[in-house]
Parts: C-alpha cells; structure tokens; sequence
C-alpha cells in the first residue's frame, strides 16, 4: 500500500473495481489480447485519424515552411530498449537546444523537462497540445510494436538514469496514455507518476485498459471545454 499512498481513497477503489484480483487473461495471454485490441482500434480507426493526420501535417508545414511536420524523440521502451517516437511538432525547430537557455524555468527535477506557457512552442503547437494532437503519431508506434494504447508514458531519458526500484516500468510496453494522465496528475515529479505507473503494471487487465482509454478521450474534451 506505500506505493499507493498518493492516492486518494476514491482512485484507489476506482483503480480495484476495475482491475479484481482474479483476472481471465493473465500473462501471454493478457499481452496478445492487448495487442490485438491495440491494432484493432487503431485500424478500425485509420480513416478517421489518418485524415486528421494529413490536415494537420498541411496546416504545420503551411504555417513553419522548411520545418518537418514531424518531430522525432527517442524514448524508453520495455526491457530499457531506445526507440523513435512521434510526434507533431509543436514547438520551433531547434526546441531541444534551447533547453539549456530556458532550464532555469524547469517546473519538474531534472531529467523531466516541463514549463507552463513554453516559449518554445509555436502558435498551432498550442492548439494542437491542448487538443493532445500532438501525440496523433504515435499510432505509428503502437502499428510499429513499440507502444500501445494504455501503459507508462515513455521517457527521455534512458534506463541508466533509473533508480533500481523504477525499472518496474520497464517491464511493459509504454503507452499513449496511462493511469496518472486520467487522474490529472501531469504536475507531478517523475517517482510519483512512477508510483501510479507501479499501481497500474500490478493490476493490469483488459478491463482497466479500456476504462483507462474511455476516461482518456474524456478527460481531453474537459480540457477542451476548460478553456
């Protein structure tokens, strides 16, 4: 239970009474069905999605001339292996060599990188971070085996920087989307978002990963609603 200590009484029991403790799928099983949901929702989806990817992907070379739409990062994936994820691009071209100018305006301990109203991201890159558009291309990555649908968000930085009781959250596919997201809690430091990524690895079920999704595309039309 200290691993869930930052949670409230009421996540908690949102948390269990969709993850029981006698799972159907467990195991291979539990895995192959996820990757079968995963591709499913995401083909079955393509002609909606795709669209919206070429609109925006037009708007963005359209407003930034000799700027790639498309912006590549790598990130940690399961087993601590490096991989390409996509994004939109939101911010200005050479964003990743101005992190040492604004560093100084970091919100979160280092190697996370956060600052509200981020000089750096170009006037469609808010609408489209706002929207959580930027993170469309990352079907792409779910297509390609590196990410699914709901897990631990990826990080920047590699598997050396973790602490051994971390590397938990390596022992999973990351995801577009997980369980600190839906809960609000962006503005946490990086071993307290780990926490909750702990509490969804432990209870992992085909069941909590669709209210995850479901509480996800929610939670992005409060957003947008908010402002």
């Amino acid at each position: 239970m200290a691993k869930m200590a930052l949670m409230s009484k009421t996540e908690v029991v949102w948390i269990d009474a969709f993850a029981p403790e006698k799972r159907i799928f467990v195991g291979r099983s539990y895995l192959m069905l996820k990757r079968m949901m995963d591709l499913t929702i995401v083909f079955l989806a393509l002609p909606i999605w795709g669209l919206v990817y070429l609109m925006i992907a037009l708007v963005i070379v359209i407003t930034s001339p000799g700027a790639p739409a498309l912006f590549t990062q790598l990130r940690t994936g399961k087993g601590g292996k490096r991989f390409h994820m996509y994004k939109f691009r939101s911010m200005v071209p050479n964003a990743e060599e101005l992190k040492e100018k604004y560093a100084h305006l970091n919100e979160l301990q280092w190697p996370d990188f956060k600052i509200t109203n981020d000089p750096r991201v170009t006037k469609i890159g808010r609408i489209l971070r706002k929207t959580s558009l930027d993170e469309l291309p990352q079907l792409i990555n779910v297509i390609k085996g590196e990410m699914s649908l709901v897990g631990p968000r990826p990080t920047s930085f590699g598997s050396e920087t973790y602490k051994l009781w971390q590397t938990e959250r390596l022992d999973v596919m990351p995801g577009l989307t997980g369980l600190w997201q839906i809960m609000g809690r962006a503005q946490l430091e990086f071993d307290d978002r780990l926490r909750l990524d702990i509490a969804y690895i432990e209870r992992a079920s085909i069941w909590l990963d669709i209210n995850i999704l479901f509480r996800t595309v929610a939670a992005v039309f409060k957003q947008k609603g908010a402002h």
